[in-house]
């Protein structure tokens, strides 16, 4: 039985399997693997989100590594649980970090209004993972049949109410399911959401020159910003998996058969949450930050890991903003999703009333979030008037508003999406298009972007940002089938 430590300098996997006995399933051999990089890409998360780490110190890297060794521990024992045949159970984050088979994103607390990393990781398996190796490897009583002793255990996680959900349901960017997602954390994404999103303000507002070592190109120090501007890019995931999601376990006929549709509160809850992360205010860089971002330096090309520009050598912050909001909305409009909204929508029973406001809406247990209500707001939050004396956050917004309406036409245009959820794509989109007054040069660009739409819909092509940077702490293979 091996654990290997593998040195790469490029992004990778780390795997757990064996080999088994087809005659008996008995395990003869586990093999893990466990890539190097890993320790790069946890160590500058780090670097980026503490506040001066190098301060007077190039050798201040305690907390970082630290960290980084926090997941690795995790990810050690994550990669065994494969080579003993556990599956992943990406439902344990909601759950306290109930199982190792999860994928961890670091846990990041605020004390004090400082950032603290001493949580970043769990220490030792979870509930989930106790149970799992009970019923996979725990002998019965004397008295007691297996059948019996496996139902046993299956009862205690009934009671404990924990849940399993891997990656068929957890993976896919319209999933429906409301626990089941990669690199998230919080019992309610949504919450989590709002909290990463004040990490991420605290952390670009303190980044500085001291986030690298003496000595250093600041080409580094634009690569240590990307892990922070886009810090909150997998909880962004989870939360839009609320809207229009559903909360459901693989079910059988001996056990619990409930499953339900995400309740209009928590959808709306979710919606007001991700529309924060489409906001100017939120997508600005400070200006403190930006005169740290010379062009980049020989020898230090962009690469996957980058920011991307569409201005030639220089950082371009509207383009990194249009990625951030083009993520978001790529979750957000995804077809299935769509899909499910207006269908669910169609079998709401009688009676039942529609969310009109998400600002205004209050708990209720009769009410349903529609279609046409999300595009409202999402609509309303994107063509909110900006001051003219912030040419910057106006200038985010306009971007925003060309992506939107991208978005709109690849609904309508979508051999993927439904006829009621493209009827409620262009009436927004018409919509949009009345409200404009042609007051200025951008307006009438946009009118121009979308009246030839119309005339030609089968001309459509959808706008493509550069994609955004590769960022995830990356993931844990697995090897079975």
């Amino acid at each position: 039985n091996v654990i290997q430590w593998v040195h790469r300098s490029t992004r990778g996997w780390s795997y757990g399997g064996s080999i088994t006995d087809p005659r008996t399933g008995e395990i003869i051999k586990g093999h893990v693997s466990l890539g190097s990089l890993r320790i790069r890409q946890d160590f500058m998360i780090a670097q980026g989100l503490l506040k001066e780490p190098f301060k007077g110190n190039d050798k201040n890297h305690e907390a970082m590594m630290d960290m980084a060794l926090a997941r690795i521990r995790q990810l050690g024992a994550h990669e065994v649980g494969h080579t003993l045949g556990f599956a992943h159970n990406f439902a344990a984050s909601t759950q306290d970090r109930a199982s190792v088979m999860d994928y961890p994103h670091p846990k990041y607390d605020i004390v004090d209004g400082v950032i603290s990393l001493e949580d970043a990781y769990a220490i030792g398996i979870g509930k989930w993972d106790k149970l799992t190796v009970q019923y996979s490897y725990g002998n019965p009583k004397t008295s007691q049949s297996e059948a019996a002793f496996l139902q046993s255990i299956i009862k205690i996680a009934d009671v404990e109410n924990l849940k399993f959900i891997s990656d068929s349901d957890s993976r896919a960017a319209g999933g429906a399911s409301a626990s089941g997602h990669l690199w998230d954390n919080g019992a309610n994404p949504s919450k989590e959401l709002v909290h990463i999103l004040k990490v991420r303000e605290i952390a670009m507002n303190q980044f500085s020159l001291d986030n690298i070592r003496s000595g250093e190109a600041l080409s580094v120090l634009e690569d240590v910003f990307v892990p922070v501007y886009f810090a909150h890019r997998y909880q962004v995931e989870a939360t839009t998996k609320l809207v229009g999601g559903l909360e459901y376990e693989f079910l059988t006929k001996d056990g619990n058969q409930e499953f339900n549709t995400v309740g209009a509160f928590q959808q709306v809850e979710a919606l007001r949450n991700i529309l924060k992360t489409i906001d100017p205010e939120t997508l600005k860089i400070p200006q403190s930050v930006l005169k740290l971002f010379p062009p980049r330096a020989y020898g230090y090309a962009r690469t996957r890991e980058s920011f991307q520009s569409e201005t030639g050598v220089s950082f371009d912050p509207l383009n990194a903003a249009a990625t951030s909001v083009d993520m978001t909305f790529d979750f957000l409009f995804h077809p299935e999703r769509m899909n499910r909204i207006t269908t669910a929508n169609a079998l709401v029973p009688n009676g039942t009333k529609e969310v009109e406001n998400i600002n205004d809406f209050k708990n209720a247990s009769n009410a349903v979030l529609t279609l046409g209500t999300i595009l409202n707001a999402v609509s309303d939050q994107v063509f909110r008037d900006y001051k003219n004396d912030d040419p910057y956050a106006t200038a985010i917004a306009h971007r925003t508003q060309e992506l939107f309406i991208n978005h709109l036409m690849n609904l309508i245009a979508s051999s993927r999406t439904n006829i009621d959820v493209k009827a409620a794509a262009r009436h927004q989109l018409k919509s949009i298009e009345k409200d404009l007054s042609k007051r200025d040069a951008f307006e009438n660009q946009l009118l121009m972007q979308i009246q030839p739409f119309y005339l030609h819909p089968e001309l459509f092509q959808e706008k493509k940002l550069p994609a955004i940077p590769d960022g995830s702490p990356i993931g844990c293979g697995y090897s079975f089938k």
